[in-house]
C-alpha cells in the first residue's frame, strides 16, 4: 500500500478508537496510525479494538490497540477504582477483549 493511502486509513482508525476511548475516559490522545514493520511496506494500524493496560507510579494508562499490539488511542492516569469502573464499561458496553502482549505506543 501507497504511504498516504496507508496513513489516510491509519489516521481514520485511530480517530474512531480515540473517540470511542473518549467516550468512556472524558478524554484520549491519538497514538500509531501506521504499524511498524521492517520491511518498508506501509500498513494502517488493524481495523479491530482491543483495550490494554500500563500500570505506572502515577496510575493506569488504557490504550485501545489492535490485534499486533499498535496502540491506536490512550488515555491516562487513572486511580484503580476509576479504571476498574471504566473497563467494567467497556467490557459491558463494546464486548471488548483485553490484549495482553507487548504494546507498542509513541515515543
Amino acid at each position: 500500500m501507497q504511504y498516504f493511502a496507508a496513513l489516510k486509513l491509519g489516521e481514520k482508525r485511530v480517530k474512531s478508537a480515540q473517540e470511542l476511548l473518549a467516550r468512556y475516559t472524558g478524554h484520549a490522545m491519538p497514538a500509531l496510525a501506521l504499524k511498524d514493520n521492517k520491511d518498508n511496506k506501509w500498513e494502517p494500524v488493524g481495523e479491530e479494538n482491543l483495550f490494554a493496560l500500563v500500570k505506572e507510579a502515577n496510575g493506569y494508562m488504557i490504550a485501545f490497540c489492535d490485534k499486533n499490539g499498535i496502540a491506536k488511542s490512550i488515555a491516562q492516569w487513572f486511580n484503580e477504582e476509576t479504571k476498574n469502573e471504566i473497563i467494567t464499561k467497556i467490557r459491558a458496553d463494546q464486548n471488548m477483549k483485553e490484549y495482553f502482549g507487548r504494546l507498542s505506543l509513541p515515543v
